[in-house]
C-alpha cells in the first residue's frame, strides 16, 4: 500500500513538473554516481551496481529526446577510473564494450538518427573497447538529429592541457601567430569532437562538485547544475524533471543580471554611443521586474521630453 501511494505521489509531482516547465536545455551532461555505493546498499558486487547504472542511462537517453534536449554527455569513465582494482576495471570495459555495441545496434538508436561519439584519450583504453567505440561511431556517424557524447578516459584538465601544448607547438613551428589565437584556435583542439556549450550539469549520489568535467563547455557557459542525492540507478524522471526546472530558473536570473548591469552601464555613463549595452537592455528587459520596468519606462519618457525640448 505505501509503495503504491509513493508512485501515485511521484506521478502527481511528475506531471506538476511537467506543467511548470517552458523550456528545455539544448546540451546535458550528466555525471552518473554512485553506482558502487548503490550496489553496496543493496548487498550486490560493483558490477551489478554499473549495470542497474546502465539501464538508468538508458531511460536518461528517452527522457532527452522526449523532451527535445539536443545532445548528452555521459561521464562513463574518467582518467583517474585507472586507479581502480584490476577486476573491477575488466567488468567496467566489458560493460562499455557491451553496452557501445548493443546501443549502436539498437532500432531506437536509429529510428531517433542518435550520433554516438566518445569523448577523451580513447587510446588508453583496451582494444576491445577501441573497437567498440569505432564500430558505434562508424554505424550512426550519418545522424544529426540527436548527439550522445560517451566520456571514456576523460579528465577536463589533461583535455585542457592538451590543447594548449598543440597550441604552443604550433606557434613555435609558426604555423600560427600568437596574436591570432582566439576560442576557436583552442576549441579546435578539444579531444578533436564539436560539442556544443553545455546549458545543464546533473550529478547524482550527493556528492557537490562537478568533477574536472568538460570545464570549457560549461564553466564559460555558466551551466546550471543540479546536484541531487539518489545515486545512479536511482536517478528518477521526477528527478530529471527538477534538473530541468533548475536550468529554467537559472536561465531567469541570468536573463535579470544581464539587464541589470546593461541598465546601470546607461545609467552611469548615459552616453548615446552605448549601442552594446542598448541593445542588451533592450532584449532583457522582459526579464526585469515589473517594478523596475515601470522606472526604466518613466526614465526613458523623461529624457525624450527633454530630447525634445
Amino acid at each position: 500500500m505505501r509503495e503504491w501511494f509513493g508512485r501515485r505521489v511521484r506521478s502527481g509531482y511528475e506531471r506538476l513538473l511537467r506543467r511548470e516547465i517552458e523550456g528545455v536545455p539544448t546540451h546535458v551532461a550528466v555525471i552518473q554516481d554512485g553506482n558502487r555505493r548503490y550496489a553496496r546498499q543493496n548487498g550486490d558486487d560493483a558490477t551489478e551496481g554499473h549495470e542497474h547504472g546502465a539501464e538508468t542511462t538508458e531511460q536518461v537517453l528517452e527522457w532527452c529526446q522526449e523532451f527535445g534536449v539536443e545532445e548528452l554527455t555521459l561521464y562513463t569513465f574518467s582518467t583517474e577510473n585507472f586507479d581502480r582494482p584490476e577486476d573491477q576495471l575488466e567488468a567496467l570495459f566489458d560493460l562499455i564494450e557491451g553496452k557501445l555495441r548493443e546501443f549502436a545496434d539498437a532500432d531506437r538508436v536509429h529510428e531517433n538518427g542518435v550520433c554516438i561519439r566518445a569523448l577523451g584519450d580513447v587510446d588508453r583504453l583496451p582494444e576491445r573497447v577501441r573497437d567498440a567505440v569505432d564500430y558505434a561511431e562508424g554505424r550512426t556517424e550519418g545522424y544529426d538529429r540527436f548527439v550522445l557524447n560517451i566520456a571514456l578516459a576523460y579528465g577536463g584538465r589533461a583535455e585542457l592541457l592538451s590543447a594548449a601544448s598543440s597550441v604552443l607547438d604550433d606557434v613555435d613551428d609558426g604555423s600560427i601567430a600568437p596574436d591570432d589565437i582566439d576560442v576557436a584556435t583552442v576549441e579546435e583542439r578539444l579531444y578533436e569532437r564539436p560539442v556544443r556549450d553545455v546549458d545543464l550539469i546533473i550529478r547524482t549520489g550527493g556528492d557537490e562538485r562537478t568533477s574536472n568535467f568538460l570545464p570549457w563547455y560549461a564553466n564559460g557557459n555558466e551551466a546550471a547544475v543540479f546536484f541531487c542525492t539518489p545515486y545512479w540507478p536511482e536517478f528518477r524522471k521526477v528527478d530529471f524533471l527538477r534538473a530541468i526546472r533548475t536550468y529554467e530558473h537559472r536561465q531567469e536570473s541570468w536573463r535579470t543580471a544581464r539587464a541589470r548591469r546593461a541598465l546601470a552601464l546607461l545609467r552611469a555613463t548615459g552616453s548615446a554611443e552605448l549601442d552594446e549595452a542598448r541593445s542588451v537592455l533592450d532584449r532583457f528587459r522582459d526579464a526585469l521586474p515589473s517594478n523596475e520596468r515601470e522606472q526604466l519606462d518613466v526614465e526613458e519618457f523623461d529624457a525624450d521630453d527633454r530630447a525634445a525640448d
